[in-house]
């Protein structure tokens, strides 16, 4: 291991762990997403693209910065995971898309199950599909930055 990989390991775990914290409190705390008000019932969908369906068909209704933030917040909010898991841990520095989906679906699961459990926000089968959607996507952004970094070094 080189002491460059070192160092960029070291900077993806700390930008890893900020990550965490900001997803957290978007997740579970964030007023402007209404997650401080507790919900006395619990809420939850476990219907595919229904709640997708939904926003989109009532764009106009709430908005199209709502439909946007819902449905694309929920996407850009997991590229950092889907882009940093890789850096971060050097069994799977090398891995494939596969497992970084899988991974991002497991992250987005139990925080899903949080939500459900704790009644802030709801359990939506949506959510965990564009979040693992949004891994997918951080995974092949940082296939591709890593795809030009060794080009750039090879010339």
């Amino acid at each position: 291991m080189s002491k460059n990989s070192g160092k960029s390991r070291i900077v993806a775990t700390l930008l890893f762990l900020l990550y965490i914290a900001v997803a957290c409190y978007i997740m579970f705390f964030s007023e402007g997403l209404d997650r401080n008000k507790v919900s006395s019932q619990y809420r939850y969908n476990l219907v595919p693209f229904s709640e997708i369906k939904r926003f989109w068909a009532m764009r106009k209704n709430y908005g199209i910065a709502v439909t946007i933030i819902n449905l694309l917040g929920n996407v850009v909010c997991f590229i950092p995971f889907g882009y940093l898991i890789p850096k971060m841990i050097k069994y799977i520095k090398n891995t494939n898309i596969v497992v970084v989906m899988a991974l991002t679906f497991m992250f987005s699961l139990v925080i899903e199950t949080i939500q459900l459990v704790l009644k802030v926000g709801a359990f939506d089968v949506d959510d965990l599909i564009l979040n693992t959607l949004g891994g997918a996507i951080g995974y092949l952004l940082m296939k591709t930055v890593r795809f030009f970094k060794e080009r750039k070094n090879a010339t």
